[in-house]
């Protein structure tokens, strides 16, 4: 089974950075994709980004241009680094992986493996 554990939240000031990381351990299926999303109070998840073989990204609009994912060679770990922080990116942040493709999390397809989540705080 696929084991996700994600890391790296903390409080921040806006326009901070923080770096994001999920770690997945086991080895029941080849991880296709990986994403990150976000869980705010008062509103709905969030894809906030995905991360495909071949290096594909998807970022929300959101986020584009501040957030970048990416995934070490052996797709063992994924991080989002998080740049210019603002309030409104307070969220818990989750991650998940698909044993199929990227077009799971676009598609809002059911995933294979969550991790429990980490807590974004950015104070103003």
């Amino acid at each position: 089974q696929v084991q996700l554990v994600e890391s790296g939240g903390d409080l921040v000031q806006a326009g901070g950075s923080l770096r994001l990381s999920c770690a997945a351990s086991g080895s029941s299926f080849r991880i296709a994709a990986m994403g990150w999303y976000r869980l705010a109070p008062g509103l709905p998840r969030e894809l906030v980004a995905t991360i495909g073989r071949g290096e594909s990204t998807y970022y929300a609009g959101t986020v584009q241009g501040r957030f970048t994912i990416s995934v070490d060679n052996a797709w063992r770990t994924v991080f989002l680094q998080m740049n210019n922080l603002q309030p409104e990116d307070t969220a818990v942040y989750y991650c998940a992986a698909s044993r199929y493709g990227a077009n799971y999390f676009t598609a809002g397809l059911p995933l294979d493996a969550w991790g429990r989540g980490t807590r974004v705080t950015v104070s103003s």
